[in-house]
């Protein structure tokens, strides 16, 4: 039988080459630029993964709900819908919205307008009256009604809103008061209006509703 074992001599034990050696030492580095490159992939995929989460949570569970919506018209001289104010509030989960970077889109059946906030027209009384009275509505004398809305503040237990930083949190509640005769003219009877709050970050709160179909009062609830 054939001997399948081969002793190994001294002699026959081969030295490994440079070649060899270089093409090692090669591989070696190229294995470990590969893994240095695959942790920092990985690295940075997590980390914008995990940024686009808090943004995503933040998208969602955050933004501006409407809670209440007034009209006006004055019936004395047989007016149409002249005022709008709108009682907004931040939706659970949301730390903060600045209204100065909340806009409202508004629009009937004719035109479509967007309104940004004016510090001109703030207030923050201690109960009010009358709030068509209040000196929130844009009514300027050649100045911008048709582009800009005001802010009074019904509720702000602490302290948040000021008139150059209105941010409202948790428990806050402000009107968004608008002069539509600046910005529409004044609105007829029967007529569908629509648009949106919208924040900076997180959902905008809807607006949809149809005048009354006579204004009987001047004051009067649309959504």
């Amino acid at each position: 039988m054939r001997n399948l074992f081969k002793t190994l001599k001294r002699k026959d034990v081969g030295s490994i080459g440079i070649g060899a050696m270089i093409v090692f030492i090669a591989m070696v580095l190229v294995a470990g630029i590969a893994a240095s490159v695959l942790i920092q992939t990985s690295t940075r995929l997590e980390s914008q993964a995990m940024s686009t989460g808090r943004e995503t949570t933040d998208e969602v569970s955050s933004g501006i709900a409407i809670y209440d919506i007034e009209g006006y018209a004055d019936t004395s001289v047989d007016g149409d819908l002249s005022k709008l104010a709108i009682m907004v509030r931040p939706r659970a989960g949301t730390q903060g919205i600045d209204l100065e970077q909340t806009y409202i889109e508004l629009a009937d059946e004719n035109k479509k307008v967007i309104l940004n906030y004016s510090t001109t027209y703030y207030a923050e009384p201690d109960g009010q009256a009358d709030i068509f009275s209040a000196a929130v509505f844009p009514d300027t004398p050649g100045g911008t009604p048709a582009s800009q809305y005001g802010i009074l503040v019904i509720e702000d237990a602490d302290n948040s809103l000021e008139q150059a930083t209105p941010v409202i949190n948790r428990g806050d509640k402000v009107f968004l008061c608008i002069n539509i005769t600046g910005t529409h003219g004044d609105i007829t009877e029967r007529t569908k209006v629509w648009g949106y709050v919208v924040p900076e970050l997180g959902s905008p709160g809807v607006i949809t509703f149809r005048t009354p179909a006579s204004y009987s009062d001047d004051v009067f609830d649309l959504q």
